[in-house]
């Protein structure tokens, strides 16, 4: 099942998220389990499975790094695993100098200034590679995908390092 062809969208990495949230919520409604009560204990496995695929499909589609992964692998492109390592040492250069900005955010004198730093570089490099990457997806050649794949898995790093930001944010602001 191809999930931009079961809500009736193009495969694209640029979506119309009202278009597919409405979507969504119509297949959703069609074969809600619920409708399906006085039906064959068949026919409600069937709705609950397809009700879970339609889920699964609109987890994928509705946010753009899961949305990419999925129009990669659908153009064959072999994903690596999280632990395969990057054969681009500046990009790796550049993640521990960001994690050393992010310690040294524990021991600035104007702690909030330093994680606003932090916050605006990650947005900003994040918000470039996001652009690149949807270039390269567009593109739709064997080079463009897999760059377009390197470039996927920067963005993984980016939103871990979101997220030992926010995790930072709290220990540091919460009382």
């Amino acid at each position: 099942m191809n999930y931009f062809q079961l809500f009736g969208i193009e495969a694209s990495f640029d979506l119309d998220l009202q278009n597919l949230s409405s979507s969504y919520q119509a297949l959703q409604k069609a074969v809600h389990p619920d409708k399906f009560a006085h039906a064959s204990d068949q026919d409600q496995r069937i709705a609950v499975q397809k009700s879970a695929q339609i889920n699964d499909a609109y987890q994928t589609l509705k946010q753009p790094l899961p949305r990419a992964e999925y129009i990669l692998v659908q153009r064959g492109v072999d994903m690596p695993n999280e632990q395969h390592s990057f054969s681009d040492t500046g990009f790796l250069l550049h993640q521990m100098e960001l994690r050393e900005m992010l310690e040294d955010v524990k021991q600035a004198s104007d702690a909030d200034a330093a994680l606003l730093e932090v916050q605006r570089v990650l947005s900003s490099e994040y918000l470039q590679l996001t652009q690149l990457m949807r270039a390269q997806i567009s593109e739709n050649n064997s080079a463009s995908n897999n760059a377009a794949c390197d470039n996927l898995r920067k963005l993984k790093f980016y939103q871990k390092l979101n997220i030992e930001v926010d995790r930072l944010e709290d220990a540091l602001f919460d009382d």
